[in-house]
């Protein structure tokens, strides 16, 4: 059995590291302001939720 030819495997993930440690910026870094939007989106989308919760339990409660 030929033993196997590791360097394209070497290359190619040296190649990787090489590409991230170039990228200075993340797209977080780059667009705070879309990061800032999906933040309030979730916050209201959990008020929300947890209003509907909350509604469904209390008319739980008075019919019982």
């Amino acid at each position: 059995m030929a033993a196997l030819d590791m360097s394209l495997v070497a290359r190619s993930s040296e190649a990787a590291l090489q590409h991230l440690v170039k990228r200075k910026k993340n797209f977080a870094q780059r667009e705070p302001g879309v990061i800032l939007v999906f933040c309030i989106l979730g916050a209201v989308g959990f008020l929300l939720i947890g209003l509907f919760i909350q509604k469904k339990l209390s008319a739980r409660k008075q019919v019982q």
